[in-house]
């Protein structure tokens, strides 16, 4: 009688990583007998030779018939561990949660408390380079070594009016004046530019590489852009406010339809009415928002005593709360959260262009077909010849960029299913006439509701209470 050989029994699979080892007998014949010796010897040839379970083994050499019907784990390696990367740490508080409305004792919001500068003086440190970790290998059970790679190191991204100290890990002030992040993440010492009135036209238009104070209003069609932060101790009327930092107005934005308020961070109001306001980070109002088109890139917060949000179109990335939302005349009023609003833009855009790109590579496709047909019976002439170069030249091109737009296209796409954070709340009544959308997901509310909250679930907007 023939007996069979490990090989015939016992096949052997590595997962893609190289961590563990899995056993499972492709045959058996109860003449088998081996010991866990004999297994350990059949692994190491098959390459297995870190991290064999001696349990595992004994169990299968003590009954192969019990363990002949299922899998088993023999060896398992070590995993690695990368390192983290290294950070900025600012000595100043650079969160802008001090621009959100402070609440006093008997719960009601001061939208009046002054902002507190960040004032430093030349010299000054004002950020220190954290380092990263290093990275630990670990071991495949074929006994490679699996490097783990350090954590990269942070880099200062400098802005404006900043030094690197000689240690390469510190820096500091190069003049008196504000610390301000910008909205990417640089680091600047902005001096502060005060306007002790109106910005009309004993002013005119600003155009200022720090902070602005308006100790008054800006009018119709003047334009105020600043690199830092902009605050108006006044109103704002369809006048133009851009800055990569974040907007303050006391008295509130009456702008005609006119105009437009944009801030690569917050935008703060008292109210906004027939306003196009443009945040990267939050809006937040104390009064109301009346028949306006509202965008933030993170929240619209309405939520002061009156709290009205009515008419236009409000979008949030992530939510938008209100006392009331809509009115009893059922104004139309829409809503749109769980996407930034830019990507809403540039989805359309992507469209757009990719559409235009096929069209153009069609025409190309057409022009080769034609050429190389010429090409095939010998009637290229050096003139053909020169534009077949340079039209495949330009269909590769064309193409690379066609698979581009494509790619950012599903990134955005996936992002329209990413709703788990965005939400609706009204923390008193949302009237009929409002249009939600949360994500690819659109609810419309044809009745008064009280105290509700709206959110994706299962594939639908829910509703629950605040």
């Amino acid at each position: 009688m023939t007996v069979l050989t490990l090989s015939e029994v016992l096949a052997l699979e590595l997962s893609q990583d190289k961590l563990s080892a899995t056993l499972y007998f492709q045959q058996f014949d109860d003449s088998i007998v081996f010991t866990r010796a004999d297994l350990e010897g059949w692994l190491k040839n098959q390459g297995v030779v870190y991290g064999l379970d001696g349990e595992v083994l004994d169990c299968i050499a003590r009954d192969p018939a019990a363990q002949s019907r299922k899998s088993h784990i023999v060896a398992t390696g070590d995993q690695c561990l990368h390192g983290a990367d290294g950070s900025i740490r600012c000595l100043y508080d650079m969160d802008e949660q001090h621009l959100r409305p402070a609440k006093l004792e008997d719960g009601k919001v001061d939208y009046k408390e002054v902002v507190k500068l960040r004032n430093v003086r030349r010299g000054q440190l004002i950020a220190e380079k954290l380092p990263a970790s290093a990275g630990r290998p670990g071991k495949a059970v074929t006994g490679e070594v699996l490097p783990g790679n350090d954590g990269k190191e942070a880099r200062f991204k400098l802005g404006k009016n900043v030094v690197v100290g000689p240690d390469q890990n510190t820096l500091y002030a190069a003049i008196d004046g504000m610390v301000s992040m910008t909205n990417r993440d640089k680091i600047n010492v902005f001096p502060v530019y005060e306007v002790n009135g109106d910005v009309d036209y004993h002013i005119g238009n600003i155009d200022f590489v720090g902070n602005v104070v308006i100790r008054g209003n800006v009018l119709n069609g003047f334009r105020v852009k600043a690199v830092g932060d902009i605050r108006i101790i006044g109103g704002v009327e369809g006048a133009e406010l851009l800055t990569d930092g974040s907007i303050e107005i006391t008295g509130g934005i009456l702008a005609g339809g006119k105009g437009q308020i944009q801030a690569g961070k917050n935008v703060k109001s008292s109210f906004i009415q027939e306003g196009n306001v443009l945040a990267g980070e939050d809006v937040i109002v104390s009064q109301s928002i009346m028949h306006s088109n509202v965008r933030a890139g993170g929240s619209v917060l309405c939520s002061g005593a009156k709290g009205l949000l009515v008419g236009g179109l409000t979008q949030a990335g992530e939510k938008v709360v209100a006392r009331t939302i809509g009115n009893s005349m059922s104004t139309a009023t829409t809503i749109e959260v769980g996407v930034k609003p830019e990507l809403r833009t540039e989805l359309t855009r992507l469209r757009q262009e990719l559409r235009q790109l096929g069209d153009n590579l069609d025409k190309t496709d057409k022009a080769l077909s034609m050429l190389n047909q010429l090409a095939s019976t010998g009637q290229l002439t050096p003139e053909k010849l020169a534009m077949r170069i340079k039209l495949t030249a330009t269909k590769r091109q064309a193409t690379e960029e066609q698979g581009e737009l494509k790619e950012r296209v599903l990134e955005i796409e996936r992002t329209l299913e990413e709703t788990s954070r965005a939400s609706i709340e009204a923390m008193n009544t949302i009237y009929g006439g409002t249009k939600l959308v949360i994500g690819r997901y659109t609810r419309f509310v044809k009745e008064g509701l009280k105290r509700v909250k709206f959110s994706y679930a299962d594939g639908d907007i829910v509703m629950s209470s605040y």
